[in-house]
């Protein structure tokens, strides 16, 4: 997709978020400009993690410009869905926005990760927060509103770095890294989750995109 794509109807549409209850299930939508502050409530996102046939990892700098962790080093893509939106889809959706991916297919791997952190200004990120991989061979060709920097790195040492704390990432990379490490040291082999374990706003009508086996 071309750095000076023009949103359509439907994406500025995707740009409310979707708030969540305690137990996962959908209480409204919020603008995505403004839900982020210090009593952020709870709310859908996915993370997605890319991968090669090589087993490297995209690991992408977060834009200055952004309003939570500006410049941190972090997974591949993250986003959230709009409203009716289905979450594969959504994840398909902000690859091709955020890093000009056209990607066939992705996976569910971490169904149920939710988090929340905190910034040193105050600003509170609070999400559930489900984790999808995808393999793909292709450079980015990230927007710079979004993406700072990007770079190819083996599963293996990022993983053990992350880990033991000499490798510095964004608060929910850190933690995602812990469980997907645990998962297996082959990102492509991670084994796919059922999308039966999402949270209940997040479950798919229809399965009409791969992203559970």
């Amino acid at each position: 997709m071309p750095l000076n794509h023009v949103p359509t109807t439907r994406e500025v549409a995707m740009e409310s978020v979707i708030l969540l209850d305690d137990s996962g299930r959908a209480v409204g939508a919020a603008d995505k400009a403004t839900v982020h502050h210090r009593d952020t409530p709870l709310h859908l996102a996915f993370s997605c993690y890319l991968v090669d046939s090589r087993g490297r990892l995209l690991l992408t700098r977060r834009a200055l410009s952004k309003k939570t962790w500006p410049g941190v080093w972090t997974n591949s893509c993250c986003g959230h869905p709009g409203p009716d939106e289905p979450m594969a889809e959504a994840v398909l959706r902000r690859l091709r926005q955020e890093l000009g991916l056209d990607v066939p297919a992705v996976d569910l791997v971490l169904p149920r990760f939710r988090y929340r952190a905190v910034m040193d200004d105050g600003v509170v990120e609070n999400e559930w927060c489900p984790v999808y991989r995808a393999v793909v061979d292709d450079d980015p060709r990230p927007d710079p509103s979004e993406v700072e920097e990007w770079t190819w790195v083996d599963w293996a040492p990022f993983a053990a770095g992350v880990r033991g704390g000499t490798r510095d990432v964004s608060p929910w990379c850190r933690r995602q890294v812990e469980q997907l490490d645990a998962l297996g040291r082959w990102p492509a082999g991670w084994p796919i989750a059922d999308s039966a374990e999402l949270p209940p706003a997040a479950r798919p009508a229809s399965a009409t995109v791969r992203s559970t086996s």
